[in-house]
This record gives C-alpha cells, sequence and structure tokens, in this order.
C-alpha cells in the first residue's frame, strides 16, 4: 500500500488561506497564518479535495506524492 506525503513549501506560502478553506481535514494555518498540515492529516489524505488545495494554492507551495 502507498502512502501519500503532503507537504508545503513554507518559502513560497503566503497564507492566502485556500488549502485550508478548500481541505480543511489536512490543511490548517499556523500562528503567523500561514499554511501547515492538520495535526490528524493523514486521515484526510485520500480527500480529493487535497487536490484542489493544490490547485487553488496561488504560489503553487503544496507538494502531493503518492509514494
Amino acid at each position: 500500500m502507498s502512502e501519500t506525503k503532503i507537504s508545503i513549501d513554507n518559502t513560497l506560502c503566503i497564507g492566502s488561506g485556500m488549502c485550508a478553506l478548500t481541505a480543511p481535514r489536512v490543511f490548517g494555518s499556523d500562528d503567523d497564518g500561514f499554511g501547515e498540515l492538520a495535526p490528524d492529516w493523514q486521515s484526510g489524505a485520500g480527500d480529493p479535495m487535497v487536490k484542489e488545495a493544490v490547485r487553488a494554492c496561488p504560489v503553487q507551495a503544496i507538494r502531493v506524492d503518492a509514494g
């Protein structure tokens, strides 16, 4: 069984919040408003909205790799 790996490039993230709005089971915001993975993000990794969050990110800071 392959494992999905999701990452956010913090050097690119501008804190638009589109990831958290699109796939809140996987993404959230840190104390400064920048994107981060939710504490239990693995449970939502297969959510089809993750792909939409990748597409919605205005700076393409999210990467999803299927293991």
